[in-house]
C-alpha cells in the first residue's frame, strides 16, 4: 500500500492539487487488496487521481466508496478509471446520490469492465431519470461478469422495472438482485415475473417495500427456488467437474512421468545413436583409409602400366630397328644375289661340288631349323602358359573386384545392422572387417607381386628371345648366302611372334585398364555408400533434433497450461472464499431478520387478538348504539307526528281566529 500512497500523491501533484490527508490515512491503514474510503468526502481532483491510479493498479480487489458525497464529475472520473481495470471484484457506491450522468457512466463501466462481480448502488437516484436508467439496464444485459447487484432505495418506477426485466432476459451472469424499497408497483412486479422464465442464473431477487401483491411475490419466490435448485445442481456438477479435473490432473501427471521416461529412453537411444554414429564414423574412416590404400595400389599399378607401355615402346623401337636391319639385309642379299649371279656364271663348273656341299649344309640348316622350330614351339608354349597365367590373374582381379563389391554391399548391410547392435558387437565386427581388409590387402599385394614377377619373367623371356634373335641374325648373316629361305621364314616367324606378343600385351593392358576402371568404380560406389550413410546419419540427427524441439515445445505448453490452471484454481478459490464470506454474512443477517420477523409476527398475532377483541366490543357497542338509534329514531318520528298534529291544530286555530266565526263551531268539538 505504500507504493499506492506514493503513486496517489504523485498523481495529485501532477494535476496541481494537494492529496487529501484523510485519504492518505485510510490508505495507510488498509489491508492488502482492499481500499475502504467510506464516509470520506472526495474532491474532484482526488477522484481524478484515483481514476488514473485504478487504470494501472493491479493489487486492489475491493473498492468501498460508500457515503463519499461524490459529485457527478468525480463519479464519472472514477468510473472511467475502472473501465480498463481488470482486478477489482467488489465495488461499493452506496449513498452517493448518483443521477443521470452517474447512470450513464455506470452503463459504460458495465459494458467495458470484465472483472467486477459485486456492485452496490444503494441509496442513489438512478431510477429518477428513465432514459439514463434504460441505458444502465442495456449495459447490464450485455454484461457477463456481474454476480451481485444492489439497487435498494433508487426510486425505480414501474417503467424502470420493465427495463430491468428486459435486461434480466438477456443477462446470463447475475445471481443476486436487490431492488427493495423502490416504486416498482404492480406493473413492474408483473414485468419482473414475466422475465424470470427466460433467466436461469438469478436465484435471489428481493422485492420488499415495492407495493407488489402477494401472489406476484410468491411467483417470484417460486422462480427463485427453481433457479436456486438449478444453481445447486450446477454447483454439484462443478464439484464433480472439479473431482474429474483432479483425476485428469493426476492422469496428466502420470502422463508427464511417462513422457519423462520416454524422454529418458529417447536420450539414451540418442546417446546410443551418437555412439553408433561415432563408431560408424570411425569405421568409415577406416574404410576411407583402406580406399586410400587401394588408390595408392591403383596408382602403383598405373605406374607399372606406364612402365610396361614404355617397355612396349622400346620393344616396338627394337622391332623397327630389326626391320631396318632386315631391309639392309635384303638389300645386301640382292647385291649378293647379283654378285652370286655373276659368280654363278663363273662358277658353273663348281656347281656339282657346291650342290653337294649345299645339300649337306641344307641338311644341317634343316636340322638347325628344326631345332629353332622346337625352340619356337617351346617359346610358344611358354607364351601360352604366360597367357594362361595372365588370364588367371585377370580372373583373379575380376574375382577380387566382385568380392570387393560383394563385401561393400555386405559392409553397407552390416552398417545398417551395426546400428542396432551393441558396442561389443560393433568392435568385433570392426575387428573382423579390419582382418578381412588386411587379408584383402595382403592378397592384392601378393597378386601384385606375382604379376610383377610374371612381368619380369616375360621381360626376361623377351630379352632371351631378343638374344636368340640376335644369334639367329648372326647365324643368318653368316649363312645368308646359304639360307635365304630360312631367313625369310625366321623373319616371318619373328614378325608373327612379335605381333602375337604385341597383341597379348595389348590384351593384357586392356584387361589391366578394365580392372583399374572396375576398381575405380568400386571405390566410387564405396564412396557413394559412405556418403549415403553419412547423409542418413545427418538426417537421423535432424529428425532427433526436431523431435527434441517438439518435445520441448510440448513441455512448455504443458507447463503453461498447468500455470494457467493453477492461476484459475487460485482465482476460483478466492472467489469461492469471498462468496462464502458474503453468504455467511448474509445468512447471519437473514437469521437476524428471521428472528425480527418472528418477533414481529408474534407482536402481530397479539395485536390481531387484541384487535379482534376490540372489534367484538365495538360491534356490540355498535349494536347497542344501533338499537338506541332505532329507538331514538322512533321517538323522533313520534315527536314529529305530534308536532305535525299540533301545527295543524294551531293552523286551524289561527284560521278560525282570523275568520272569527268558526271558533264557536269548533269549540264544542274541542
Amino acid at each position: 500500500m505504500e507504493e499506492f500512497r506514493r503513486t496517489y500523491s504523485r498523481l495529485c501533484k501532477e494535476s496541481g492539487a494537494e492529496p487529501q490527508e484523510t485519504v492518505l490515512q485510510q490508505m495507510h491503514q488498509l489491508p492488502q487488496g482492499r481500499l475502504d474510503l467510506a464516509t470520506q468526502s472526495l474532491t474532484v481532483d482526488t477522484c481524478r487521481a484515483l481514476g488514473k491510479l485504478l487504470q494501472k493498479e493491479a493489487l486492489l480487489t475491493e473498492l468501498v466508496l460508500s457515503d463519499c458525497m461524490l459529485s457527478e464529475e468525480g463519479a464519472v472520473l472514477l468510473l472511467q478509471g475502472l473501465c480498463v481495470n481488470t482486478i477489482v471484484r467488489f465495488l461499493d457506491l452506496k449513498g452517493n446520490n448518483l443521477r443521470a450522468t452517474g447512470a450513464e457512466a455506470l452503463a459504460k463501466l458495465l459494458r467495458q469492465n470484465k472483472s467486477i462481480q459485486s456492485l452496490t448502488l444503494e441509496w442513489n437516484s438512478l431510477g429518477t431519470w428513465e432514459e439514463a436508467f434504460a441505458a444502465f439496464c442495456g449495459a447490464l444485459a450485455a454484461n457477463g461478469t456481474l454476480r451481485q447487484l444492489d439497487l435498494r432505495n433508487n426510486q425505480i418506477s414501474h417503467k424502470g422495472a420493465e427495463e430491468l426485466a428486459l435486461a434480466l432476459k438477456s443477462n446470463t451472469s447475475l445471481q443476486q438482485l436487490d431492488v427493495r424499497w423502490n416504486h416498482i408497483g404492480l406493473l413492474g412486479g408483473r414485468a419482473l415475473v414475466n422475465c424470470l422464465p427466460s433467466n436461469r442464473t438469478l436465484w435471489k431477487l428481493e422485492l420488499a417495500g415495492n407495493s407488489i401483491p402477494g401472489d406476484i411475490l410468491r411467483a417470484v419466490e417460486q422462480a427463485m427456488d427453481h433457479n436456486q435448485d438449478r444453481q445447486t445442481a450446477f454447483r454439484e456438477s462443478q464439484a464433480r467437474a472439479h473431482v474429474l479435473s483432479k483425476e485428469v490432473r493426476h492422469l496428466r501427471e502420470e502422463k508427464s512421468k511417462q513422457f519423462l521416461d520416454l524422454m529418458e529412453t529417447i536420450d539414451r537411444q540418442r546417446e546410443e545413436m551418437v555412439r553408433s554414429s561415432k563408431a560408424s564414423a570411425a569405421r568409415v574412416g577406416q574404410l576411407q583409409e583402406a580406399l586410400n590404400e587401394r588408390h595408392s595400389i591403383i596408382n602403383a599399378l598405373k605406374a607399372k602400366l606406364q612402365m610396361a607401355e614404355a617397355a612396349l615402346a622400346l620393344s616396338e623401337q627394337k622391332a623397327q630397328d630389326l626391320g631396318e636391319l632386315l631391309a639392309t639385309a635384303e638389300q645386301e642379299q640382292r647385291s649378293l644375289a647379283q654378285r652370286q649371279a655373276k659368280e654363278h656364271r663363273l662358277e658353273q663348273q663348281e656347281a656339282a661340288e657346291r650342290e653337294s656341299k649345299l645339300l649337306r649344309d641344307l641338311s644341317a640348316a634343316n636340322e638347325k631349323n628344326l631345332l629353332l622350330q622346337n625352340q619356337v614351339d617351346e617359346l610358344e608354349q611358354k607364351v601360352k602358359s604366360q597367357q594362361d597365367q595372365l588370364f588367371l590373374t585377370r580372373q583373379e582381379l575380376t574375382n577380387t573386384a566382385a568380392e570387393l563389391k560383394m563385401r561393400a554391399v555386405q559392409a553397407e548391410e552390416r552398417l545398417e545392422l551395426e546400428k542396432k547392435r551393441s558396442r561389443q558387437s560393433l568392435q568385433d565386427a570392426e575387428h573382423l572387417r579390419f582382418k578381412e581388409v588386411e587379408h584383402m590387402t595382403r592378397h592384392l599385394e601378393e597378386s601384385e607381386r606375382a604379376m610383377q614377377e610374371r612381368v619380369q619373367r616375360l621381360e626376361a623371356v623377351r630379352l632371351s628371345l631378343e638374344e636368340e634373335l640376335s644369334r639367329a641374325k648372326a647365324a643368318a648373316l653368316s649363312e645368308r648366302s646359304q639360307a635365304e629361305e630360312e631367313l625369310i621364314k625366321a623373319k616371318n616367324q619373328v614378325r608373327l611372334e612379335e605381333q602375337q606378343r604385341l597383341a597379348h600385351l595389348e590384351e593384357k593392358l586392356r584387361l589391366l585398364a578394365q580392372a583399374r576402371d572396375e576398381a575405380q568404380s568400386a571405390c566410387l560406389q564405396q564412396k557413394q555408400a559412405v556418403a549415403d550413410a553419412q547423409a542418413r546419419a545427418s538426417q537421423l540427427d535432424r529428425q532427433v533434433e526436431g523431435l527434441r524441439r517438439r518435445l520441448e515445445e510440448l513441455q512448455q505448453e504443458l507447463s503453461n497450461k498447468d500455470q494457467e490452471k493453477a492461476a484459475e484454481v487460485t482465482r476460483v478459490r478466492l472467489e469461492l472464499q469471498e462468496q462464502n464470506g458474503r453468504l455467511q454474512a448474509e445468512l447471519t443477517a437473514q437469521e437476524a431478520l428471521k428472528e425480527k420477523a418472528a418477533a414481529l409476527e408474534r407482536q402481530l398475532k397479539v395485536m390481531a387478538s387484541d384487535h379482534r377483541e376490540a372489534l367484538l366490543d365495538r360491534e356490540s357497542e355498535n349494536a347497542s348504539l344501533r338499537e338506541k338509534l332505532r329507538l331514538k329514531q322512533a321517538e323522533i318520528a313520534r315527536i314529529r307526528d305530534e308536532e305535525a298534529q299540533r301545527a295543524s291544530f294551531l293552523q286551524n286555530a289561527v284560521l278560525a281566529y282570523v275568520q272569527g266565526s268558526p271558533l264557536r263551531t269548533l269549540s264544542p268539538q274541542k
